[in-house]
């Protein structure tokens, strides 16, 4: 029997009534605290940060409540109802059509209710809370050889209540179907606040308990028989019939268990199963017990060519008679800006000239021999101009279609199947990383089509699409007839607003014409609901809403959504009255499409940077990983961001909002690579921190930091003397009271001779220009001159037995300490002392090489955003990191190294965000070293930001992430490049070397 867990009548705390949104805030903050042990948050920060998901929309929230349990739940949804409070529960909030996002009270169930309480192997099945990752439980699954099946593209940050509220699935969706087929039973909370079960319930129990008049439970069971008895043959009639549905309620999975399908016995339905992307409008779950699925043995894949997107198209039902795990198109759109990267050029090379599609079809099989034979299978088949690496064995099945490939690649083992997949997913980032008022948005990007009607279904929406003056690019689930389909669109504009419903219109009409839906994924939401009465009819919208008000009697859980009154065109991001003014006119140079404002605009909310460093690695966003808060997220920073400079927050990008917002970015680039759609908050902070300075001023500390390199020469002159700090004691204390530098950290101690002087005592060059493979100019930044010369030192030994000829440069500032604390008019002028004492050098030939990553990056990278002059894009592009130097060249080849023993080398996050991190991991293999090359974030010390009194506790929070990682590697030591990284891991190991003091070291 249910149990109502809260009883208002005996809560304490404040009454509060809410009047059709007219808030009393502060009254039921009282009120909610009293009833909930999570947090309660209805500030204005916490609210914008939860008014949009991954979608167009955008809804402030009345608050958001972090519920630590069921009964926090109960709790909120019980008090809600008794004043009429609308409610949404949310997870990773990824959802794509506006579903996670609503003038309600947000339940945020993804920060406490994370537990995987129970797994049984032998059973196959796993109980665990609403708010996991499906990443982290598929991590907890691993071990014993299975998983939950249903695999989307969020799944290392959307959370397993998301999944049953969209009823998600993925790529696999051929062998796995959609998440209700893996639900064995729910609890949830009603609308009333009362927690029951659904699960499996026979149908003659349902009628002992129906009541139309009774509580939610009794009236629910009413409802859901009247719908069995009285409209089954229409919901066989009007449900498209498709292995991907997900608009509307899932009335056609009840009706086919209550006719028994086999997955149920005649006479028995499973209730949990119809909450089953019900969007949270039927009642909130908040623990589901799951079925799993096997770890396939191995798989095996093929990459087929097509010359047109509409060929492809027809060859996907004959492909299916093969039984493949997935088939998934990347059209030529997407193949072009593939072939544009590094990464993918290549690969994009090998295939036709005139590749216009292709179709990446994959297999699971039970051996290596199986995973062959079925490729064979395949490209006899559908590909007979290509010879198959195996045999097929049996005749391959002979589709009735005229179609065939034009041509092949096959792949077997995990590292090129692995890089047929990125193929497939590599354009979207470019897709998404557009910085102009056009953009390519989700709302009728996964209607899902019979795959026999496909070729007709992509010809007519082309069609539409040149009708309403756009384009799109074609990718995603071909195997069940989910194309992604992404129209360009400006919704800041008119025009744009009415090719965004037309085109949904037109589509929906297409959809209806060849039996499809309007949603195959991602749900109805906003984008989708006012089409579902088109898609079903009247008679079935009217069955929706019967059994929405049988759950939910006063339509308080996340109303409009579904069956209700949600309309496409309101409640927009961007919309005619949408305008962005910063405040201040940005210095750094924006090269992009509507500049700054651009990339402002450009996070959609993914949610990538709320990924599980655990289970997907990466540098993004080291921040969210240490605290789980989503002002902390790249995402979180950027939604505010926006908000305050488009006039949504009450104040603009102000003292309060840098501290609150910006100031614990830790500026590691991570975002600039691992985004999607490549959001660089690192340098909107350094924007923002350079008004800062402007309107102002800046702090002591901050000045000191900035000018580091005059500092430490003036240390350096009178060490050891200025050493002396780090052992007096109480200087630490004192250090913090006056400047604002931790107590806990030591400070850097400087050498008396510099790398400069030790240079210069030995005579200068040891390779003469003449003799030299390669000539460089050696940029000994700041801390390898005045601190840790040992590593200019060791470079030089290195670059001199590879035969290239070394001379200094002046220089020892690269403005990387000015940049980084946003003084950006000393960083120009430094980078501008730089370039022109390194130009002549570049001019006659030499190469630039530096130790530290953070001033390689500077100069590489950085010095691009501050000058636009050939000479410095002359310097910037013949600058190299040591370890980046020796591996582009080869030049470690010609050195007699014999290195010995394992590491654990974590890569700078400056160097991971511009993809530079892995030459120093290949030179040491190739020097006799056993690298482990650990998938970490930054360090967090960032520089000057982890010697910051209040920042103290997250630099350590971050660090000790990566102290796991270095525990868990089972090797001798640990190497990092970075200085900064070496002074967070020195907490936790005596010495940490360089990579280019181990290679040193081999040479002896």
């Amino acid at each position: 029997m249910a149990v109502n867990e809260s009883d208002p009548a005996a809560d304490p705390g404040a009454e509060y009534d809410y009047v059709g949104g007219d808030v009393d805030r502060p009254a039921l903050v009282e009120a909610l605290e009293a009833r909930v042990n999570g947090e309660v948050r209805f500030d204005e920060y916490s609210r914008e940060l939860y008014a949009t998901d991954a979608s167009a929309y955008r809804a402030v929230p009345v608050g958001v409540v972090f519920p630590k349990h069921t009964a926090d739940v109960a709790a909120v949804v019980s008090y809600c109802a008794d004043h009429e409070i609308p409610v949404l529960p949310r997870g990773g909030g990824t959802s794509l059509a506006g579903q996670a996002v609503n003038e309600a009270v947000v339940l945020d169930l993804s920060k406490h209710m994370t537990g995987v309480e129970d797994i049984d192997p032998e059973g196959r099945e796993a109980v665990a809370q609403a708010g996991v990752k499906l990443a982290r439980l598929n991590e907890r699954l691993r071990p014993h050889g299975l998983k939950f099946a249903p695999d989307p593209a969020a799944g290392d940050r959307s959370v397993l209540g998301g999944a049953i509220g969209n009823n998600s699935t993925g790529a696999h969706s051929l062998k796995y179907g959609k998440t209700d087929a893996y639900i064995e039973e729910v609890e949830a909370v009603l609308a009333d606040g009362t927690v029951t079960t659904f699960g499996e319930t026979e149908i003659e129990t349902l009628r002992e308990n129906a009541d139309a008049d009774g509580d939610i439970e009794e009236r629910v069971y009413a409802e859901v028989l009247r719908i069995i008895d009285e409209e089954s043959d229409e919901v066989e009639e009007k449900y498209p019939n498709l292995k991907r549905n997900v608009s509307g309620y899932n009335l056609d999975v009840l009706v086919r268990e209550a006719r028994g399908d086999g997955a149920t016995e005649e006479g028995t339905v499973n209730l949990a199963r119809l909450l089953a992307g019900s969007e949270g409008t039927l009642a909130t779950v908040t623990k589901a017990r799951v079925g799993l699925e096997p770890i396939p043995a191995t798989k095996s894949m093929a990459l087929l060519t097509y010359s047109d997107l509409v060929t492809a198209m027809e060859d996907v039902a004959p492909i299916l008679e093969h039984d493949p795990a997935a088939v998934e198109l990347v059209d030529d759109t997407l193949l072009d800006l593939a072939g544009e990267t590094e990464e993918f050029g290549e690969l994009v090379e090998m295939l036709p000239g005139d590749a216009g599609a292709v179709l990446l079809v994959e297999f699971y099989a039970e051996s290596d021999e199986d995973g062959v034979a079925k490729v064979a299978g395949l490209l006899r088949d559908r590909c007979p101009s290509v010879t198959p690496t195996g045999d097929a064995g049996d005749d391959p099945v002979t589709a009735d279609a005229p179609v065939f490939a034009d041509e092949a690649l096959e792949a077997y083992d995990e590292a090129e199947r692995t890089r047929f997949w990125k193929l497939r997913k590599s354009g979207l980032p470019i897709l998404l990383g557009r910085t102009s008022d056009e953009k390519h948005i989700s709302f009728i990007e996964d209607t899902a089509i019979p795959p026999e009607h496909l070729p007709e279904y992509v010809a007519a929406f082309q069609d539409v699409l040149a009708d309403h003056g756009t384009s799109a690019s074609f990718y995603a689930h071909a195997g069940p007839g989910v194309l992604h389909i992404r129209p360009l669109v400006n919704l800041k504009s008119e025009t744009g607003i009415e090719q965004f419903e037309g085109i949904a219109d037109d589509v929906t009409d297409l959809v209806v014409k060849y039996g499809g839906s309007v949603s195959g994924e991602h749900g109805d939401g906003r984008a989708r609901t006012q089409w579902n009465r088109k898609l079903y009819g009247d008679e079935l919208w009217q069955a929706f809403r019967d059994l929405k008000t049988a759950f939910d009697p006063d339509w308080l859980l996340n109303p409009g959504n579904v069956c209700g009154d949600a309309k496409m065109t309101e409640n927009l991001r961007y919309g005619t009255e949408y305008e962005f003014d910063p405040g201040f006119e940005p210095e750094l140079q924006w090269r992009n499409e509507n500049g700054f404002e651009g990339m402002v605009e450009l996070c959609h909310g993914c949610a990538g940077c709320r990924g599980d460093q655990d289970t997907t690695g990466g540098v993004m966003c080291p921040t969210y990983r240490a605290s789980g808060e989503e002002i902390q997220s790249t995402r979180g920073r950027a939604n505010l961001l926006r908000d305050a400079m488009s006039g949504e927050l009450d104040g603009d990008a102000d003292d309060e909002f840098l501290r609150e917002v910006m100031d614990l970015c830790v500026g590691c680039k991570g975002c600039s690579r691992d985004c999607p759609s490549e959001v660089d908050m690192a340098k909107m902070k350094v924007e923002l921190e350079h008004d800062h300075h402007e309107r102002e001023g800046a702090s002591l500390r901050d000045k000191l930091f900035a000018n580091i390199d005059a500092l430490a020469g003036v240390a350096s002159r009178v060490a050891p003397l200025s050493n002396l700090a780090n052992y007096v004691p109480g200087a630490g204390r004192v250090a913090e009271a006056t400047v604002g530098i931790a107590a806990e950290r030591d400070l850097p101690e400087f050498r008396r001779e510099t790398f400069h002087d030790w240079f210069a005592a030995r005579g200068g060059a040891r390779v003469s220009e003449r003799d030299a493979e390669r000539s460089v100019v050696f940029l000994a930044d700041t801390f390898t001159n005045y601190i840790h010369p040992e590593n200019g030192k060791a470079a030089v030994k290195v670059l001199e037995a590879a035969g290239v000829h070394v001379e200094l440069a002046d220089v020892t500032d690269t403005g990387r300490p000015a940049h980084s604390k946003g003084f950006l008019d000393k960083a120009r002028n430094t980078a501008a002392d730089v370039v022109r004492d390194l130009h002549p050098h570049v001019r006659d030939g030499r190469d630039v090489v530096l130790v530290e990553p953070s001033d390689a990056v500077m100069v590489q990278s950085d010095y691009r955003d501050l000058l636009d002059t050939d000479a410095m894009h002359a310097v910037a592009d013949r600058t190299y990191g040591v370890m980046e130097y020796l591996d582009t060249f080869r030049l470690d080849d010609g050195l007699d190294a014999v290195g010995e023993g394992s590491m654990a080398y974590h890569g700078h996050c400056h160097q991971k965000a511009t993809k530079k991190d892995h030459h120093a991991v290949g030179v040491l293999r190739r020097a006799g070293y056993d690298v482990d090359a650990l998938d970490s974030t930054c360090c967090g010390m960032s520089g000057s930001f982890g010697y910051e009194a209040e920042h103290y506790s997250m630099s350590r929070a971050i660090g000790n992430m990566l102290f796991d990682q270095v525990a868990e590697s089972s090797t001798e030591e640990v190497v990092a490049p970075g200085t900064s990284c070496r002074t967070q891991l020195e907490d936790l190991v005596d010495d940490v070397d360089t990579p280019v003091q181990k290679l040193a070291a081999a040479l002896d």
